[in-house]
C-alpha cells in the first residue's frame, strides 16, 4: 500500500515525454520553499494498492512513470513493489524524485530494492538558495539526475547526460 496524494496523467514536467506521475504523501525532509508542502504528512494521502495504481499506469500505453511526492523513498517498500510490477508488466521507464542522497539510499535494504527498479533518480533536498528555474527537471542546482542502472554497475554515481531534442 502507498499513501497517494494524487496521480497526474500525461504530465510533461516530471521527466521527458508524457508521464504518469504518482505524488505520494510523507516526507521527513520539509525543505524550506518546497514545491509540495501539502505532501509532507503521510496521513494526507489515500491508501492505494499496487493494482489500483497499475490500472492508471497501464491505462496510458504511451506515458512513462514518475514517482514524486512527498518522498517516495519514505515509502520505499510500497514503491519497490510498484516499480517491480511496472518493470514486469510494461516497458515504461521510471523516474523518481527524492530528498535523500543516492549514496545514503544504498545502505537501506528497502530503498536499495526500489533503486534497482528505477531508471533515473533525481536526488538531494531542494535548497531555496540554489533554486534555478532554468534547470531541467529539478528545482535547485544541488540536485542530480542520476542514471541508476549505470551507477549500480559502476559502484559510483553516473550522471544522466540528458539533452532534450529541439524541434
Amino acid at each position: 500500500m502507498i499513501s497517494v496524494i494524487n496521480i497526474i496523467d500525461d504530465t510533461m514536467v516530471d521527466g521527458p515525454g508524457f508521464r504518469t506521475s504518482i505524488y505520494c504523501a510523507g516526507c521527513p525532509n520539509a525543505c524550506p520553499g518546497c514545491h509540495n508542502p501539502q505532501t509532507w504528512d503521510i496521513h494526507h494521502g489515500t491508501m492505494m494498492t499496487t493494482e489500483e495504481i497499475m490500472e492508471r499506469i497501464e491505462a496510458d500505453p504511451f506515458a512513462d512513470v514518475t514517482f514524486s511526492g512527498g518522498d517516495p523513498m519514505f515509502q520505499a517498500e510500497g514503491f519497490a513493489e510498484l516499480a517491480e510490477t511496472i518493470k514486469a508488466r510494461t516497458k515504461k521507464t521510471i523516474w523518481c524524485y527524492t530528498g535523500y542522497l543516492y549514496e545514503n539510499l544504498l545502505s537501506n535494504p528497502q530503498q536499495l530494492r526500489l533503486l534497482k527498479s528505477i531508471d533515473v533518480l533525481v536526488d538531494g533536498p531542494f535548497i531555496q538558495a540554489l533554486k534555478d528555474p532554468d534547470l531541467l527537471f529539478r528545482g535547485s542546482s544541488n540536485q542530480r539526475l542520476i542514471d541508476v542502472p549505470a551507477s549500480l554497475v559502476e559502484g559510483e554515481v553516473v550522471l544522466l547526460d540528458y539533452q532534450p531534442t529541439k524541434l
